[in-house]
């Protein structure tokens, strides 16, 4: 028997603070029936749970997948105007696992899949300032100065100052190329980070996310990640 915002958690679907969320907002069934009250023990074997009308299991085991996204790929499970999504990619992985965070449509890069809910939770968690590295690909001269603003912080439409650590790999007149480090990674930050400052992104590709890379990767391939670097992620965000 096991508490019912544990198996979601257990399954992947969601850490257990935000399966409660699920079950309050009444997207959570058992055996049929809705339920919206938190606190539910259920039979982890035998009963029928389906979040937003999908079944959801126990995993066999936790699997920890990294993808190297390329653009045109949605990062969530399906998409209801029936682009290609991120779960396309990885046919052949084991169990059901579920992108940590996302990257927008016409970024590529580093993606984590998992069906390990506690960790996603706390990987795409600000609090925990898991450091994400990118490479960033703009309209126009950037000089070297203006790296300056970015680590003060440039202040976006909504009133948030976003900070980031950034050098400039290359400059002129026409494109200029940025490698930029930021922990928070709200949405669109970065397009909107200089679009506040003038400049067009021309592309995005996340390189690194807290210690995992996609280096030797191609582009739209996989892999599990290994036992140590699941242990350092673990790590990372207070997880033994």
């Amino acid at each position: 028997m096991m508490r019912l915002n544990k198996f979601l958690s257990r399954c992947g679907v969601a850490s257990r603070r935000q399966a409660d969320e699920m079950i309050l907002a009444g997207r959570v069934t058992v055996n049929g029936e809705k339920i919206t009250k938190l606190g539910l023990v259920i039979d982890e074997i035998n009963d029928v749970v389906r979040v937003d009308e999908e079944t959801v299991r126990l995993p066999a085991e936790e699997s920890y997948v990294v993808l190297n996204k390329p653009k045109g790929y949605i990062s969530s499970l399906a998409d209801r105007y029936n682009r290609p999504t991120v779960i396309d990619l990885i046919k052949g992985v084991r169990d059901r696992v579920y992108p940590v965070g996302r990257l927008d449509l016409d970024t590529e890069g580093i993606l984590l899949l998992t069906n390990d809910g506690e960790l996603a939770y706390r990987l795409a968690h600000p609090k925990f300032d898991i450091k994400k590295e990118y490479v960033v690909t703009i309209k126009g001269l950037f000089p070297d100065h203006l790296t300056e603003k970015l680590e003060q912080g440039v202040k976006l439409e909504d009133g948030y100052l976003a900070r980031s650590k950034a050098k400039v790999l290359s400059a002129n007149e026409s494109n200029s190329v940025l490698q930029m480090e930021l922990t928070e990674g709200k949405k669109r930050e970065i397009k909107r980070i200089f679009a506040a400052m003038g400049y067009n992104v021309k592309s995005l590709k996340r390189i690194r996310f807290a210690d995992i890379s996609v280096e030797g990767m191609r582009s739209g391939s996989w892999r599990y990640l290994n036992r140590k670097e699941v242990l350092k992620l673990r790590r990372k965000v207070g997880l033994h």
